[in-house]
Formats: C-alpha cells, structure tokens, sequence
C-alpha cells in the first residue's frame, strides 16, 4: 500500500474519530439538559393542584423519557463505532510507521 493511500485512509479515521466524539459529547449533553428538564417538571408536579396541569407535565415526562432512552441507544451506536474506528486507525498506524522507515 502507498503511504499517500494509508495517509488518506489514517486522516479519514482522525477526522471521522473526532466526528464520532463530538456527536457522543453532544448527546451526552442533551441527555444531562433532558435530565434537568425532568427534574424541573417533577419539581413542578409538586406545586401544581389542577388535574390538566398534573396530566400535562406527566406527559412531558414520559416523552422526556422515552428521548432521554432514545439518547442511551445512540450513545451506544456511536461508542461501537468509535471503538471501531480506533481499531481501524490502530492497524492503519503501524503500516504507515513501517513504510516510511522502508523507504
């Protein structure tokens, strides 16, 4: 393999690697956002007194927490990949060390 072809295919895993922890660090934070948003809304439950409003905000809670479950499969998905990735990138590495010390 030409090391201009392992170059390409070692910067592509980089760049995808930091595209796969970016998206993690951003689902991590809108689960913790969802979290307080749940917390706020149980917080709320305590001070309200109609039927409706108890109603409402259950519901709200339910759906925040069918995201926030959603969120945990993603963050799942995207930890595989980038264990893939790395995995990937920890091959591509050790060829392209051994081919610059070949030429």
């Amino acid at each position: 393999m030409s090391i201009s072809f392992t170059k390409a295919i070692v910067s592509r895993l980089q760049r995808e690697i930091a595209d796969l922890e970016s998206s993690s660090l951003n689902a991590k934070n809108k689960k913790e956002k969802t979290s307080s948003k749940i917390k706020q809304l149980e917080r709320d439950m305590k001070l309200s007194q109609s039927h409706s409003d108890l109603s409402s905000k259950m519901t709200r809670i339910n759906k925040l927490s069918e995201e926030i479950k959603a969120i945990t499969r993603m963050q799942a998905d995207l930890s595989k990949q980038l264990t893939a990735k790395k995995a990937a990138l920890k091959q591509h590495l050790p060829k392209e060390q051994q081919e610059t010390r070949d030429n």
